[in-house]
């Protein structure tokens, strides 16, 4: 199965490992599935790093090499993905969710995310 990750669930995974949820973590290691990143991943992690936020200390060079190194594959930013926030309610404020939101909807995989502001939006696939 095909799973786009969230943000924060790539900086654990290549970071901290233990933060994340068993089933998250399951999800992850299995062989079976296909990783999804998207370029706003490393987008947010850029300027969050960037900005010395203490959450964000990946290098998003190290994370996006080390993404690929590890078999997980970039899923480009479309305009029909940047034209799909245009009909997402507004119930998440960051652009960087907001993208995530529309292309886990337009390509009809799962976002996998910790965040339940994410989880509230209609047309997302459980994971």
């Amino acid at each position: 199965m095909r799973y786009l990750l969230d943000t924060h669930i790539l900086v654990w995974a290549a970071g901290n490992i233990s933060r994340l949820p068993k089933n998250i973590r399951a999800l992850i290691e299995g062989d079976a599935n296909e990783l999804l990143f998207s370029p706003a991943n490393i987008w947010e992690t850029a300027i969050k790093h960037a900005q010395g936020r203490s959450d964000f200390q990946a290098d998003p060079y190290v994370l996006r090499y080390r993404l690929i190194e590890n078999g997980y594959i970039e899923l480009p930013i479309s305009s029909e993905h940047a034209i799909a926030i245009a009909g997402l309610p507004q119930i998440h404020k960051d652009p960087f969710d907001r993208i995530l939101i529309a292309q886990a909807i337009i390509e009809g995989v799962p976002l996998v995310t910790v965040d339940q502001t994410i989880l509230q939006y209609p047309g997302l696939m459980p994971f």
